[in-house]
């Protein structure tokens, strides 16, 4: 028998454009109850576009939460019912001008999940073509190439510090070079 709660109260708290904030109530395995706060997100996507001379394109923003602008692979927040396939291609396009002639899904993740509901789903995109850029109006974003023989490095110097991206480069890196 697994281990589960039982919500016996919530109260929202906010909602915003990206996130709902609210505090449940639960009953725990044990009969004791206790608080959560919980993040409501509708969930993500994240893509590792890799053209074919290997190259992974990277972008560079920044990140108010972290304060300092971070490299990360193209990702973005799925619209209200939106297909993640389809996310993932409309933010590769946005924030790359690129569009994948393949997109292989790699995985589904909890971010944060002892606080947050967000599912996100990473892909990797390659048969990569220029198209006309979409960006978000809010985002100012930079392309930043790198090999994708120089993502451990990477990771282990501290030039990639997002999750997700690491995540995704590593499986990414792991599916199309299966003996490194």
């Amino acid at each position: 028998m697994e281990p589960a709660e039982t919500v016996i109260d919530s109260v929202s708290l906010y909602t915003g454009r990206v996130v709902h904030l609210r505090v449940d109530t639960v009953r725990l395995p044990d009969g004791r109850d206790a608080q959560r706060e919980i993040v409501v997100h509708r969930g993500a996507t994240c893509i590792v576009p890799v053209q074919s001379d290997g190259t992974v394109l990277l972008v560079r923003q920044f990140r108010l939460a972290a304060g300092r602008a971070l490299l990360e692979i193209p990702a973005g927040t799925l619209e209200p019912g939106e297909d993640p396939l389809a996310c993932a291609q409309r933010e590769l396009q946005e924030e790359t001008g690129y569009r994948a002639g393949r997109m292989q899904p790699l995985f589904q993740a909890y971010l944060a999940p002892g606080y947050s509901t967000e599912l996100i789903h990473a892909f990797l995109a390659t048969e990569l073509t220029p198209v006309a850029s979409r960006a978000d109006p809010d985002e100012i974003l930079q392309l930043v190439p790198i090999s994708l023989d120089r993502i451990a490095e990477s990771i282990r110097d501290g030039v990639l510090q997002d999750a997700k991206s690491i995540a995704a480069l590593l499986m990414a890196q792991r599916v199309l070079q299966p003996s490194v």
